[in-house]
């Protein structure tokens, strides 16, 4: 049910509304929550991230990159979230299409594309950036979330954790234990959900009876948040209130951004095999991106002059990125034993051991 509401109003689990502070054409609806220069500073991540889809899909049909899913239409629920944490304070779960959530909280452009050719020591987290590395396998990182959640709250240290995952996440097993978990333990978590519409081929509809994911959360002891995903500023509130009742130490909070996956789940998926183009076609109509310029034109701060030298700056940051991370180190064998153990078992040294052995005697 689309409309507006007030941010902390009572809410019956059956009847939650969808926040919205944006309209489609770009008009506010009522005060918004963030300043015109963050606005613009949002605006091109968000046109960073769909440059980077397209980009790194090439790359990836040209043999030089590795398995990618693109971010196309999810913009504004990514950069919205991201923009709520404080990355020197709060720390970010990902799973795996949250690119520009990454660079906003510390990651390095070239480490990115790193992470995707294959170069496994570049790609490592540096140490001072809050964030978790990203996680293909559906719902596995909702457990990690809680678990550092929890540690934080343990230590008294503070700060939030915002952990993302998708519809299809929230139907597995991993997504009920971790709920139940933080909601008994009064977790300091954000459980953000991208609702895009489909589990990679499996629409909503045929994945709950519920009349939505976060009406499930009163199930659990804690709020649930229904906001329109395409819409930045509704999802930037939604998310700095949830993140505020973690600081506060009122435990958890889920958030669930209702948008659309206007591309492909991942390079080896082909979508016309089970939706219409008419039903993409009306979800570009609520293009996250086209509604930012849109406000941003009406508020004065935004041209096409400004919009070419941003697309500009943004092809320039990509192609070099993509040459650092092409001179990085090519990936050798032995370091899939590194970075994984604090204190390395016997069993793992005796198979690195067997390998550096089988490497040698194969070279002699």
């Amino acid at each position: 049910m689309a409309g507006t509401v007030e941010l902390g109003a009572p809410q019956e689990a059956s009847d939650l509304v969808r926040l919205r502070l944006l309209d489609v054409d770009g008009t506010p609806l009522g005060a918004q929550p963030m300043s015109d220069p963050r606005v613009l500073d949002a605006l091109r991540l968000m046109k960073l991230s769909r440059a980077l889809d397209s980009f790194a899909t090439k790359l990836q049909r040209m043999g030089q990159m590795g398995l990618y899913g693109p971010l196309h239409g999810q913009e504004a629920s990514v950069v919205g979230s991201a923009f709520a944490l404080d990355p020197k304070r709060d720390w970010m779960v990902p799973a795996y299409r949250e690119q520009p959530a990454w660079l906003h909280h510390g990651l390095s452009l070239d480490r990115l594309f790193a992470q995707y050719m294959g170069r496994i020591v570049e790609a490592r987290i540096p140490e001072g950036v809050n964030l978790l590395p990203r996680n293909q396998a559906v719902a596995a990182q909702l457990p990690h979330a809680v678990g550092l959640a929890w540690g934080l709250k343990l230590r008294k240290i503070r700060a939030a954790v915002l952990v993302y995952l998708g519809d299809g996440a929230a139907s597995e097993g991993d997504f009920h234990e971790s709920a139940n978990f933080a909601g008994v333990l009064r977790v300091p978590l954000v459980m953000f959900v991208q609702n895009n519409a489909y589990a990679i081929s499996t629409p909503l509809e045929k994945q709950t009876a519920a009349p939505s994911i976060a009406s499930r959360a009163r199930g659990y002891g804690f709020p649930g948040k229904l906001v329109d995903g395409n819409d930045l500023f509704a999802v930037y509130a939604a998310t700095s209130e949830a993140v505020a009742r973690a600081l506060a130490g009122q435990g958890p909070t889920l958030v669930e951004a209702m948008t659309y996956r206007m591309g492909f789940h991942n390079t080896t998926d082909n979508p016309k095999a089970y939706r219409d183009d008419a039903e993409v076609a009306e979800a570009a109509r609520r293009d996250p991106i086209v509604r930012v310029e849109r406000y941003l034109t009406q508020a004065g701060v935004w041209s096409d002059a400004r919009a070419t030298e941003m697309e500009r700056s943004i092809q320039e940051d990509l192609e070099n990125a993509f040459a650092a991370a092409s001179r990085f180190a090519p990936p050798d064998p032995s370091q899939i034993f590194e970075h994984v153990y604090a204190e390395v078992p016997d069993r793992v040294r005796r198979q690195k051991e067997e390998l550096e052995s089988f490497r040698r005697d194969s070279t002699a």
